[in-house]
């Protein structure tokens, strides 16, 4: 959820009084954070993930299902063995938006070594059980990317009644009460209450109805402009959705730099490669992720930012929300390629470049910093620029896009690091380490074989809509780089040679049109390849062919990389188009789009038994599905933990 800050929280009033000072002396810390950082080389590759998860409780008896709101009972306990050996722990827990959710992660980052990725699933499956060992028999923890019906009647457990007419409330939501929202920091209210009176009205969250034969329009709780989609009202509805994300420490600044730029074309990609959320307010979507929902549920615009009106109090015309895709480049290969005019405030700018901030970072950072801060601490007004960075923080972590590029914490040992944060949260611990260990060693193809997957960046804005239709990994086609082993050329990069590939060679006759250097390919093209163009999972195993990796972190990579395989074939489903598979076949369902009760309890009993390995599902993971993952890495390998990259 990023910065988390302790406090009194300010009321909205003052906290937008204080705006420009927390952009003045956000952009001085990092100035100075920056000079103090910027020549940091050597750093240990280490990398890890975050799978968000929900509390769900089933009534067997009334055939029901809620989500529950005991997260932060729950989180207390976890984090006793945090506070009581911080470095012996296995797993570690944060709070999350909403009250029903947890977020875990490793206890200790993972390292360089091709062992760590037979460590991953084990892991997670110990936080699975580490917090199933905490819940009553009828609650269980579930990574599924949103609950199907939050937002219906009686979808929380205690209990709970929207108020939409309590000035009191932070949401006044028609569907999601302000119960739902995490209560153990005021982080989570006050953002919910902040974005909405910048905004001037609710967030507005519309998306189309599945469209089947018996299907009313006007959707129930539709708007009247929008009859035919479904509405939700309140930034519940997108941050109380959970997803899979993953953070890489790179060697230096100017690695981060480049991965970010080319993990960038990937984050469509592999949006609908893990798509995961086709039902909403207890209806089936004709969407099948939750970007745009998230996007719209924090999107804190007015309407003269929105262009709904011509400016007059505000400054800029902003043309996406604070949770969206980036809008620009960091790498000098990558500038080329930044073809969307950047918003971004001058001054700030100006100042940045005076701190000997470079072009590209610099309109990155005034670009972000376009935002007001909508959360701010009384105790945190008054900061020391050289020492302190929550400033700098405070607008950093509220611009929730899908990469994020972020400098090394004060007095750490950690460096530059970079987050992919696409991903949608699957249901089995064996596809959410799949897909972690898919793009870690993505990462080190790319680096190693020096791979350039750079677009321009309104194709990965394309690419990105394109990426949330249904089924759109089996009906899309998406731009992306046709020779991908043409070693990117910048103003000050300089000339490289990649390391042999065995598939695709670089011939010298590299086309030099920008429109003939990208073309539309499906998913299954981009992964397993396609005439001359190789595939990004055979480069993976082209790159795993010259390492020495033991024998059961190799089976196990390999039956991650045939997963990644298979759901781009279109061999096994996505987990969008199994659960919308799973509502229309039900016998209750009566073809008008509704997900209901019974529904919804049969659903989710069944993705748990999937979950907990009682139930085989081969159209979702295969078969013969059984990993070789382990608790730790053998001793006679720990030996090189010390490797650096």
């Amino acid at each position: 959820m990023g910065l988390l800050s302790e406090g009194s929280p300010l009321a909205w009033d003052e906290t937008k009084a204080l705006a420009q000072h927390v952009r003045e002396h956000g952009i001085e810390q990092f100035i100075n954070m920056y000079a103090r950082l910027k020549d940091r080389q050597g750093d240990v590759l280490k990398w890890g993930d975050e799978v968000e998860y929900i509390i769900v409780r089933f009534d067997d008896e009334g055939r029901a299902v809620q989500v529950s709101l005991r997260a932060q009972e729950i989180l207390a306990k976890l984090n006793e063995k945090e506070a009581a050996d911080p470095q012996g722990v296995k797993s570690l827990w944060r709070p999350e938006y909403g009250a029903y959710m947890i977020e875990g992660t490793p206890g200790k980052p993972y390292g360089g070594l091709l062992a760590h990725f037979n460590v991953v699933e084990a892991n997670m499956r110990y936080r699975r059980m580490e917090v199933a060992a905490l819940l009553p028999p009828n609650e269980f923890v579930m990574s599924i990317t949103n609950f199907p019906r939050l937002g219906c009647p009686g979808f929380t457990f205690p209990p709970a009644v929207p108020t939409p007419d309590d000035e009191s409330c932070a949401a006044r939501s028609n569907f999601f009460p302000d119960e739902a929202i995490f209560p153990g920091h005021p982080r989570f209210k006050t953002l919910t209450r902040n974005i909405r009176q910048r905004r001037g009205e609710k967030v507005s969250i519309n998306l189309p109805i599945f469209p089947d034969s018996a299907t009313k329009t006007p959707v129930e709780g539709s708007i009247p402009s929008l009859p035919n989609h479904v509405h939700m009202d309140a930034m519940g509805f997108g941050m109380g959705c959970c997803c899979l994300q993953l953070t890489f420490q790179a060697c230096n600044i100017s690695e981060a730099r480049t991965l970010y730029d080319q993990l960038t074309p990937m984050c469509p990609i592999m949006l609908a490669l893990t798509a995961a959320s086709p039902a909403y307010r207890g209806y089936l979507t004709d969407v099948d992720c939750r970007w745009n929902v998230i996007s719209a549920s924090v999107d804190c615009r007015t309407k003269e930012e929105r262009g709904e009106l011509p400016l007059k109090n505000d400054r800029f015309r902003i043309y996406k929300s604070r949770y969206d895709s980036i809008d620009s480049y960091l790498s000098p290969a990558g500038d080329k390629y930044n073809d969307v005019p950047l918003v971004l405030d001058e001054t700030l700018y100006k100042r940045l470049r005076e701190g000997d901030i470079d072009h590209l970072l610099a309109q990155h950072i005034a670009h972000l910093f376009i935002r007001d801060s909508v959360s701010l601490f009384s105790e945190k007004v008054h900061q020391n620029d050289r020492e302190d960075t929550d400033h700098f923080e405070n607008i950093q972590s509220t611009n929730w896009q899908t990469m994020r590029f972020k400098p090394p914490p004060p007095n750490s040992p950690i460096g530059w690091r970079v987050e992919f944060r696409p991903c949608e949260a699957q249901l089995t611990d064996f596809e959410n380490a799949a897909i972690v260990c898919f793009v870690v060693l993505l990462t080190r193809v790319i680096l190693s074989y020096q791979l350039d997957f750079l677009i321009p960046i309104s194709k990965v804005d394309e690419n990105m809509q394109n990426s949330q239709k249904r089924g759109a990994v089996l009906t899309e086609r998406f731009w992306f780089k046709k020779n991908i082993t043409a070693i990117p050329t910048g103003e000050g990069v300089p000339p490289q040679t990649a390391a042999p590939l065995p598939t695709q060679q670089q011939n010298g006759t590299a086309e030099k049109e920008e429109d003939q250097e990208y073309e539309l390919m499906t998913i299954d093209q981009i992964i397993n390849g396609k005439g001359t163009f190789p595939g990004l999972v055979p480069l993976i195993n082209s790159y795993l062919g010259s390492m020495d990796v033991d024998a059961d972190t190799h089976c196990t990579i390999q039956q991650y990389l045939k997963l990644i395989q298979k759901r781009a074939s279109g061999e096994l489903m996505t987990t969008a188009s199994w659960i919308r598979k799973e509502v229309v076949q039900h016998p209750e369902y009566k073809n008008d789009s509704v997900l209901g009760e019974g529904i919804c309890y049969d659903l989710l009993r069944k993705a748990k038994d999937i979950q907990d390995g009682v139930l085989a599902c081969p159209e979702l993971l295969g078969n013969n599905i059984s990993s070789k993952t382990t608790d730790n890495i053998p001793a006679a390998i720990e030996k090189h933990l010390t490797k650096r990259c």
